[in-house]
């Protein structure tokens, strides 16, 4: 994606932005480089950029004024992340904002000097992108959406609000550290809970949907969807699908549940990317990413969909709705 197709996407938030002035005389303009995973007219998309926009301008950063950002997107792909990784470093920015795994294993394999700063990446020093959390030592730092122990409690959940459920697909990518991370972390819980796991996996739409639909013809069946960028991108067909089979479904970020989906665990990824905004700032002002620790979130969030559930036939214990940070009737 082109950077006039980058400005399109912050919609509600170009409002709030003043006329950009003319950089001062003497001030150099700074870049910013970009590198996302979902398509640029994802409402999703929409949502995590603008939150990172404003908290850059908050800090005095003006696109057109001060700073220049320059966007890709690899949709999750990796060919697609190798080729628009060269492209953004062929612009020589000064930092770069990367989301997600695909897209921040893309980076470092294309530069080890520009400063890298993912808005969120799960396992970082496990997929060999930063020495230690606490001290990262190369170019690139950032933030985490989760650590793996929390994918175990999208189990509990599930079972909470489903006790029925015997037997569980579980949507992950097993091609990334990432996914096989998660799905341990369930594994271990599932010891414990008695139930059966199936992982699925998420190549693409036609994979999902074929996996999904074979996995339904059982009987006392639940869905976990861990995150990946696959899985918010096919996120409207997998909610289909959970529907059409009446599959109780636990995900790992509240967009699903706003789309429809029953209940959901994790952090708010549009809070990630306003504190990547920070270290971006701090970068710009002549700290190192070598400098700057990896950050977890601080609080996870718990939504859930009365909708769905009633379509499910399913009632929420009133402990789990005391507990829900949202619900959605």
């Amino acid at each position: 994606m082109r950077r006039r197709d980058f400005i399109k996407i912050i919609g509600g938030a170009a409002a709030i932005w003043p006329v950009a002035a003319r950089t001062q005389q003497g001030e150099r303009m700074r870049r910013i480089g970009v590198l996302t995973n979902l398509a640029e007219n994802d409402p999703e998309e929409r949502r995590r950029m603008a939150a990172f926009l404003q908290a850059l301008q908050k800090l005095g950063w003006r696109d057109g004024d001060n700073v220049r950002i320059d966007s890709r997107v690899a949709l999750g792909k990796a060919d697609n992340a190798r080729r628009y990784a060269a492209e953004l470093i062929a612009l020589t920015p000064d930092v770069i904002l990367a989301s997600g795994n695909v897209s921040t294993g893309a980076l470092v394999e294309a530069t080890r000097t520009v400063p890298i700063v993912f808005a969120h990446v799960a396992d970082p020093a496990g997929a060999g992108f930063v020495e230690s959390l606490t001290r990262p030592g190369g170019n690139v730092t950032g933030f985490s959406p989760f650590e793996y122990a929390v994918s175990g409690k999208w189990l509990e959940l599930l079972k909470e609000i489903a006790p029925h459920v015997a037997s569980v697909g579980v949507l992950r990518d097993r091609a990334t550290a990432a996914g096989t991370g998660q799905f341990g972390a369930i594994q271990a819980t599932a010891a414990s809970s008695k139930v059966e796991l199936n992982p699925i996996g998420v190549r693409d739409a036609d994979e999902i949907e074929r996996a999904v639909t074979t996995f339904a013809r059982g009987s006392n069946r639940g869905l976990i969807v861990t995150a990946n960028p696959s899985v918010i991108i096919h996120r409207d067909l997998i909610i289909t699908l959970a529907v059409r089979h009446k599959l109780p479904a636990v995900y790992s970020d509240r967009v699903f549940v706003a789309a429809g989906g029953l209940i959901s665990y994790g952090t708010d990824y549009s809070d990630l990317y306003r504190r990547a905004a920070g270290y971006v700032d701090r970068i710009l002002k002549g700290e190192r990413p070598a400098d700057l620790p990896v950050q977890y979130p601080t609080k996870y969030e718990l939504v859930i969909n009365l909708k769905a559930a009633k379509a499910l036939g399913l009632e929420i214990p009133p402990t789990m709705l005391a507990r829900a940070d949202e619900v959605i009737e």
